[in-house]
């Protein structure tokens, strides 16, 4: 009888082993199902954090690109009405004053040279119109309308100021004037 006594009380000892061993089982699933949620949540917040940082190099590489092309623009929005009077001022001289006054008028000439080459390397391009060119609202104002034989509704019959874009960007449009006459 005490040897069955032992006996149950070994198998109570190991009942009690095996429902510990199976309680610190369920613990450790439990303990491993918390880990693997832990990590998918930091591995998610890893991939967010690398999209992110990837896409403010991208959104600054943009930015200094844009401020390499167009952080002038100010400026050379400013420079055109320089363009314009020396424009105006080659316009304007006469066969004898370009006589009498060669080195002068050469001198502007020289001057509005350099403005161009430097709006050129600058990548300011100039948007001059013909008459008889069709109206383009991308690329032009139009500052009158008015009837003109020979002409179609929408094509330029006057250019009164030449416009300028930079790079892809329009800087000032070109000011026309534009045939109403019915097709």
């Amino acid at each position: 009888m005490q040897d069955d006594n032992k006996d149950l009380q070994s198998l109570d000892e190991m009942l009690e082993e095996a429902e510990a061993a199976e309680q610190d089982a369920e613990d450790l699933a439990t303990v491993l199902e918390a880990t693997r949620a832990e990590r998918d949540e930091l591995k998610d917040r890893l991939l967010r954090a690398f999209a992110d940082s990837e896409n403010m190099r991208k959104r600054a590489d943009r930015d200094r690109r844009e401020a390499e092309n167009y952080g002038g623009s100010k400026l050379a929005r400013d420079m055109l009405p320089v363009y314009d009077n020396l424009t105006r001022a080659l316009e304007a001289i006469t066969e004898e004053q370009r006589e009498a006054h060669a080195a002068l008028i050469e001198g502007i000439d020289l001057t509005m040279r350099e403005l161009v080459a430097v709006f050129a390397r600058h990548g300011i391009q100039q948007i001059a119109p013909q008459a008889g060119d069709k109206f383009d609202p991308q690329q032009h104002e139009a500052m009158f309308e008015a009837p003109v034989p020979g002409t179609k509704a929408g094509d330029i019959i006057q250019v009164m100021q030449v416009g300028f874009m930079l790079h892809d960007r329009l800087l000032r449009a070109a000011k026309v004037g534009v045939s109403s006459t019915p097709a």
